[in-house]
């Protein structure tokens, strides 16, 4: 509904500015402490207009004209600002849309079709807990970008014939697999037995190098025990990424580009650019001239591609079939993917939207390492959920065990989903459980336990007969301070999807929800609703809890977190 307001604000600044002789490419449009949005246009055009900012700003003011049933109410100035607020048909507005459209309410504004590839760990074993940001800030932004009206497909791009799953192949040849383990926990383990005999016996290497070769040149025995390898841990990675409420729609291959002919094809396009050069055997790209001192090795000495190579190619295939590529990636990604941008630009493709986020660590000795290497994923997880179930048990001891876990199972996720997703990407952050999972740091649990405590007022009044769903109401009967910011919160989640969706920012919309969660509550807090005397009043005030219920859902599940109807 704010997208809609700010429409009509921009019109009305518009039509005053021209019936005053004057344009303005930007109308200064942005927050405000004294409005609901304000703007510095006079500021900007005072001096082309030959006035001061504040008797412009008046001028201004004096020369809108408001159609009927426009959304805006006062327009006044302070000093050379304009100040804009919402009337009474914005609140009525918002109330009626939201209990007309439920979960359909503030997004299908944009059109387009991304592609967006996030998460793409190497399968030589489990995810880790420093891939989950990649994969909760990845699926969180393909959420928003849907909800904004996109047609998104999600692509995890599986390596699966670089120099890790070449020892991983080779690791299989040799050491028995575990299938009582999950697949890609018991591919981690014969690949560090293969690392270990690597570094006891350097001559090997000369194994994994002859591999590479082979799957690159189609020798379908090796190609086929590369599958193998990449199938078990792909397996067990999307089992995890499942538990995270994190999906994909495809899975392309690497190997896909060199069979295709696509590599070879984009080695001789960037060839023609006059950019390749000889280094000691190996072929690389000048990018100097736009900024990178360190040349793009784009073929080994032996003839076989790179990682790089065969992502150019992915990002020349990705371009051809959608009008924006977003990709995800680690603080360790920032040079190669910028040289990634530069060659593709230099042989006129379109360039991907990267999104870069530091990472994600785990306060000392809070969690258990698995032999000092790494904390899986999937053990993160269970002790999230084991603590999550603690924090069940304290408050709802009554309740069924099937209950209880199912409870913890949405608590503990939204608590890790919530915590990470928080922070803005550019940011490290640290994951603290116990923080995590506390009701009263307005994290995951807070969001979810409002949503549950609205779907309880619910059902007690319906339970007493005194809210019927389908009730028509009466919006203008919504006038206290909390209801009307509370209404206003709500109207605002159309512009914080369209903000996350430009600047593919998501910590946005997880500070909303927890903005909204408060609002509610402090309505609930201060506002009789159930008790209300007034059956036109109650009847009212329980919609107004109804839209809570739906416009909480609504961002609990743009951010991949469960919505408990009860905690």
């Amino acid at each position: 509904m704010f997208l809609e307001f700010k429409k009509q604000v921009t019109a009305a600044l518009e039509n005053a500015l021209a019936s005053l002789g004057l344009e303005a490419d930007d109308l200064g449009l942005e927050p405000s402490q004294h409005a609901d949005i304000a703007s510095k246009v006079a500021f900007r055009l005072a001096a082309k207009a030959k006035s001061n900012p504040k008797e412009l700003a008046e001028k201004i003011v004096a020369a809108i004209e408001l159609p009927e049933g426009s959304l805006i109410g006062d327009i006044k100035t302070t000093g050379p600002y304009i100040n804009i607020t919402a009337g009474r048909n914005y609140v009525d507005n918002t109330v009626n849309s939201i209990l007309e459209e439920k979960e359909a309410f503030g997004g299908n504004f944009c059109k387009g079709r991304i592609l967006l590839e996030h998460t793409s760990a190497n399968p030589n074993g489990p995810l880790h807990v420093g891939h989950i940001r990649n994969s909760i800030i990845g699926d969180t932004l393909v959420r928003i970008l849907k909800k904004a009206g996109y047609e998104v497909e999600t692509q995890y791009y599986v390596n699966d014939m670089g120099r890790q799953i070449a020892i991983v192949s080779w690791a299989l040849s040799l050491f028995e697999f575990d299938t009582s383990r999950k697949p890609d926990h018991a591919i981690a383990d014969v690949y560090i037995k293969a690392n270990a005999l690597l570094n006891e016996n350097p001559e090997k290497v000369a194994e994994i190098d002859k591999r590479m070769q082979l799957v690159e040149s189609g020798d379908e025995e090796t190609i086929k025990s590369f599958d193998e390898a990449v199938g078990f841990a792909v397996s067990g990675i999307k089992e995890t990424l499942l538990r995270m409420n994190v999906s994909h729609d495809s899975f392309p291959h690497e190997s896909g580009f060199i069979r295709s002919g696509a590599v070879s094809r984009i080695v001789e396009e960037i060839k023609a650019t006059g950019r390749t050069e000889d280094d000691n055997g190996a072929l690389v790209v000048d990018l100097s001239d736009y900024g990178f001192e360190k040349t793009l090795v784009i073929q080994r000495t032996d003839g076989t591609s790179l990682y790089t190579t065969r992502d150019l190619a992915y990002h020349e295939w990705k371009g051809e079939r959608a009008d924006r590529m977003i990709d995800v990636l680690g603080a360790d990604h920032k040079l190669i993917s910028g040289q990634l941008k530069a060659t593709l630009n230099a042989i006129g493709k379109p360039e991907p939207e990267i999104v870069i986020f530091e990472f994600v660590s785990l306060p000392e000795g809070s969690m258990s390492t698995r032999r000092g290497k790494f904390i899986s994923a999937d053990d993160l997880l269970d002790q999230i959920e084991q603590q999550a179930y603690v924090e069940v048990e304290k408050r709802r001891p009554e309740m069924t065990d099937e209950f209880k876990k199912e409870v913890s199972r949405m608590v503990g996720i939204g608590a890790v989903r919530y915590d990470i997703v928080k922070v803005s990407p550019e940011k490290s952050t640290v994951f603290n459980w116990e923080e995590a999972l506390d009701f009263e740091k307005q994290g995951a649990p807070f969001i979810q336990y409002s949503y549950a405590r609205a779907c309880n007022i619910l059902k007690k009044a319906e339970e007493e007969g005194k809210w019927d769903p389908a009730q028509k109401i009466d919006p203008s009967l919504l006038t206290e301070d909390t209801e009307i910011d509370l209404i206003k919160k709500m109207a605002s989640f159309d512009s914080i999807i369209d903000l996350c969706a430009r600047d593919l920012k998501p910590h946005t919309i997880a500070i909303y929800a927890r903005e909204l969660a408060d609002s509610f509550n402090q309505f609930y807090r201060f506002v009789p609703v159930v008790s209300a005397e007034e059956d036109d009043i109650r009847a009212s005030r329980l919609a107004l809890v109804n839209c809570a219920r739906i416009v909480l859902s609504n961002a609990l599940d743009t951010l991949g977190i469960g919505a408990p109807e009860s905690m």
